[in-house]
């Protein structure tokens, strides 16, 4: 079986679609699973670590009032990290990670809380963005175990978003082969 990045590589490839990546906690561990795999250059844009606070508002367009409100650990600032890092970059899809490795708590957050955010395009009939969704995990383990569950998570997000989007395009299209019934 393929790997979550080799999948996703292949899906993004199938569609034509560019991904961008946003990271914190995983520190570039998203982007370098992502270009490990043969052929990303067709779908993967960039990515940007924005590891200090200020850099998810400078690079990422964060709101510097949620920012300093609620701090990094947020799933608000995760989706927004999503959001800017895909206009920033000029992809269709953009994902994030943001959350607590440790060894210490972080704003008040304990070790462990981790938010990963996905943003897509718009959906043509809704008009709404077919990709917005942010994850909340709750992790064990140490600093590195914590570190790669996020990049499986943020990557297993985006692969269901895009193969939900696909299933509701497939309905969408045999509804219209039967007459609309």
């Amino acid at each position: 079986m393929s790997s979550p990045a080799t999948e996703l590589v292949r899906l993004l490839t199938v569609r034509g679609e560019t991904l961008a990546v946003a990271e914190s906690l995983t520190g570039g561990l998203v982007a370098a699973e992502i270009t490990g795999v043969p052929g990303a250059s067709r779908v993967f844009r960039g990515s940007i670590t924005a590891y200090a606070t200020e850099l998810k508002h400078r690079l990422l367009g964060v709101d510097a009032t949620l920012l300093a409100q609620r701090g990094a650990v947020d799933p608000q600032v995760a989706a927004q990290m999503a959001a800017g890092v895909r206009t920033a970059l000029g992809a269709d899809w953009g994902i994030a990670t943001t959350g607590v490795a440790g060894p210490d708590p972080q704003d008040g957050k304990p070790v462990g809380t981790v938010f990963v955010a996905v943003d897509g395009p718009l959906n043509a009939r809704s008009g709404s963005a077919a990709g917005g969704k942010v994850e909340a995990l709750r992790l064990n383990g140490g600093r590195a175990e914590i570190r790669m569950e996020s990049v499986r998570s943020v990557l297993a997000v985006l692969l269901e978003q895009l193969a939900g989007e696909q299933t509701g395009n497939e309905r969408a299209q045999d509804t219209e082969r039967n007459g609309g019934f």
